[in-house]
C-alpha cells in the first residue's frame, strides 16, 4: 500500500465526472487487512462474482441497465460481512442495492449469502468507496446512502481518517437525489457527535430528527448480533438521518 498524504488533495475531475465535485485523494478511512479467505468465500468469489460484481470504472454506470429496471437505489459503504445488507435487499425487493467493501473475505461472504437468497436486486463493488462515488456513480442517482458502524478512529490524532468529513458529505450530496437520505450509525458517542457536527453545518442537508440530533433505529436497518450484545452491556448506538434538500 502506498503512502497517503497528510492533507486532502484535489485534482481535475475524471471524464464524465461532475466538475463541481472535487476528486478527493485523501487520507484513507480504512486499513486494508487482507484476512484469509475460507473455502466457501473463495468459492463464492469464483462462482458468483460474475452475477453480482461490479467493476470500478472511470465513467458513470447506467444503473437502470445494471439492474435491468428503474428502481430506487440504496448504496451502502463498508458492508462488512454483508449479513444486514442481504437482509435489507431481501426485505425491500422494490429497491436496488449496491454494496461497497474493500475486504475480500467480506465480499466473498456477502456473495455467498446473496446467491443463497437468490437476490436479483443486489450488486457489489470491491473497491475504495470514495473512488467509486467520484467516478462510477452518476450524479443524482441514489435514493439512500448508508454508512453503518464505520471505523471510528477513536484516537484524536486519527480523527482526520474518519470518513465523515465536509468534502465527503458534499460528494454524497451530489450523488443523492433531491429528497435522498444519508443514513449513518455508530456505537462510538464521540464519532456520533462528530457526525452530527459535520452534518449540521453541511450545505444542502436537513436533519430528519425531530429533536435536532439523532433518530431511533428505523425498522429497515436490521439489528445486528453485535448491537444486541452491546445493548445487553449497556452500550449506546446512535443513528443519524439527513435528507438532501438542495
Amino acid at each position: 500500500m502506498t503512502n497517503t498524504p497528510e492533507q486532502p488533495e484535489t485534482q481535475e475531475p475524471a471524464a464524465g465526472q461532475s466538475e463541481n465535485v472535487p476528486y478527493m485523494r485523501k487520507i484513507r478511512s480504512f486499513v486494508l487487512r487482507e484476512g484469509r479467505l475460507t473455502k466457501g468465500q473463495q468459492n463464492a468469489l469464483d462462482n458468483h462474482w460474475p452475477a453480482f460484481g461490479l467493476a470500478y470504472q472511470s465513467t458513470p454506470l447506467n444503473l437502470t441497465e445494471v439492474f435491468g429496471r428503474a428502481a430506487p437505489v440504496v448504496l451502502e459503504i463498508g458492508f462488512g460481512m454483508g449479513k444486514s445488507l442481504v437482509t435489507m435487499a431481501q426485505h425491500a425487493p422494490d429497491k436496488n442495492f449496491i454494496g461497497i467493501e474493500v475486504h475480500k473475505p467480506g465480499v466473498g461472504a456477502c456473495l455467498g449469502d446473496a446467491a443463497a437468497a437468490g437476490l436479483g436486486n443486489l450488486r457489489l463493488f470491491e473497491h475504495d468507496a470514495v473512488e467509486v462515488l467520484n467516478d462510477t456513480i452518476a450524479d443524482s442517482s441514489l435514493s439512500t446512502v448508508q454508512l453503518f458502524f464505520p471505523d471510528p478512529w477513536h484516537k484524536k490524532r486519527h480523527h482526520k481518517r474518519r470518513i465523515v468529513q465536509h468534502d465527503f458529505v458534499q460528494l454524497l450530496r451530489q450523488k443523492l437525489q433531491i429528497g435522498g437520505v444519508f443514513h449513518m450509525a455508530t456505537d462510538w458517542q464521540n464519532y456520533a457527535e462528530h457526525m452530527l457536527e459535520v452534518m449540521q453545518t453541511a450545505e444542502g442537508f436537513a436533519n430528519l430528527s425531530a429533536t435536532g440530533n439523532y433518530v431511533e433505529r428505523p425498522e429497515h436497518r436490521p439489528l445486528t448480533k453485535f448491537e444486541q450484545r452491546g445493548q445487553r452491556l449497556g452500550h449506546g448506538v446512535w443513528d443519524l438521518m439527513f435528507e438532501r434538500i438542495s
